[in-house]
């Protein structure tokens, strides 16, 4: 049916996104995929890391802490970006090429007081309208 998932991932954010991490896992689990974690990272530090190269060990981390929870096989891989608001949408449409996916699993959107007052677009919805593979959205 599928070769590989995509699930995008905002590493500040994953509490807000277990359910599209969690339905990912099952999919992957039922049809013996692997999943491919894909995180779109400026070149400034935030939150998650100081460097790129920090912000790459810990998305490795957590591919791996989720094939381990799971039981799935996992890998994972950070896009860099100039700016994240702005090119993240384009930036994850490249990624499924380049990750050989045709299966994405994302969160609509991070949920929040701005979803509450329709201020922010959905990433999913860009993708469902763009890419050429399946997109399951999860809400």
């Amino acid at each position: 049916m599928y070769k590989k998932i995509m699930v995008p991932v905002d590493l500040e954010h994953t509490e807000k996104i277990e359910k599209a991490l969690d339905g990912a896992a099952e999919l992957a689990k039922s049809y013996d995929l692997p999943v491919c974690y894909v995180a779109v990272m400026g070149r400034v530090p935030n939150r998650v890391a100081p460097s790129p190269e920090k912000f790459e060990a810990e998305l490795n981390m957590f591919a791996r802490e989720q094939g381990d929870k799971h039981g799935i096989k996992t890998e994972c891989k950070a896009v860099p970006s100039v700016d994240v608001p702005v090119e993240l949408d384009d930036k994850l449409l490249e990624a499924i090429d380049d990750v050989g996916a045709d299966l994405v699993v994302m969160a609509s959107h991070i949920p929040g007081v701005a979803d509450k007052l329709h201020l922010i677009s959905s990433n999913a919805a860009y993708m469902v309208k763009h890419s050429e593979v399946s997109i399951f959205v999860v809400r």
